[in-house]
């Protein structure tokens, strides 16, 4: 049996699913027990009938859903060692295609789940990983945060606050022991990215787009920057695992070289209508 984190207790936020999933999947190979935090009920309770994890209702928007998670691990199994905050959503009710168009509700609905949330996420395992003096704060950022214009304004917006919560609560965690780190992936495919595309064009469409696009750029596979939800697990394996023991206020790209590369140019051609990744009338 593989034992890269035996013996150690994981929490995932938005674990029924997608990466979330992928992760849970991961941390129970690799001995670890783990809770799975989700709103997903019945996705979530059969995926912890398939992995020997256990399963709880959790918005991780509501602060009081997130601490009962963290105190069901620690009553459970007498600790938290991994925080994994993964929860999170694309867009609110009412997308905008500009930032003159956009909805504040529609903003304050991204930034319940993906800043507040991970704001509770980190606050409550920091409240019982410190007097243990140990412990792996993990969040999933984007790389939207470090390409503009690659994601929605609310999305992109949260995003860089999920590395400034990332970076200030290293810093002070630092002192007692907590390592905090994030993940910034490109594309990942999963169920909430294809729920989001229902409104663009095909994927296969894009994909042909895309493959286009970069005819005659060297060096580029777009099958790099189109990445499944294992990619991202074992990431997160990493971070929780004491491989990444000198590890902490990072913010850890997995992109497949998107960032450095030509494919940068990609969402510049999105703007410019030059690809049909555009909303359908």
């Amino acid at each position: 049996m593989l034992s890269r984190i035996k013996g150690k207790v994981a929490l995932v936020t938005g674990g029924a699913s997608g990466i979330g999933a992928a992760t849970v999947k991961k941390f129970r190979a690799h001995g670890a027990e783990v809770i799975i935090a989700d709103v997903q009920d019945s996705r979530g309770e059969a995926l912890a009938a398939e992995t020997g994890a256990h399963y709880t209702h959790c918005d991780v928007s509501q602060e009081s859903q997130v601490a009962a998670a963290v105190d069901l691990a620690v009553s459970k199994f007498g600790s938290l060692g991994i925080m994994f905050n993964n929860a999170g959503i694309i867009s609110g009710p009412k997308p905008a295609d500009s930032i003159a168009r956009l909805d504040m509700s529609d903003l304050d609905a991204v930034l319940a789940v993906n800043v507040r949330g991970v704001a509770h996420g980190v606050k409550h395992a920091a409240r019982v990983m410190v007097p243990r003096n140990s412990g792996s704060i993990i969040t999933t950022a984007s790389i939207a945060h470090i390409i503009s214009g690659s994601a929605l304004h609310p999305y992109t917006i949260s995003k860089h606050a999920v590395v400034g919560i990332t970076k200030s609560a290293a810093s002070e965690l630092a002192f007692h022991g907590v390592r905090v780190n994030c993940i910034s992936p490109a594309a990942v495919v999963t169920e909430i990215a294809t729920k989001f595309w229902e409104n663009l064009v095909p994927v296969a469409e894009a994909k042909l787009d895309m493959q286009a696009a970069f005819s005659g750029k060297p060096g580029f596979d777009l099958r790099r920057a189109l990445m499944e939800p294992e990619e991202i697990a074992e990431a997160a394996l990493f971070l929780a695992s004491d491989e990444s023991r000198f590890v902490s206020g990072h913010d850890l790209v997995v992109d497949g070289s998107l960032a450095g590369t030509a494919a940068f140019n990609i969402f510049k051609d999105i703007q410019q209508g030059q690809l049909r990744l555009v909303t359908k009338n």
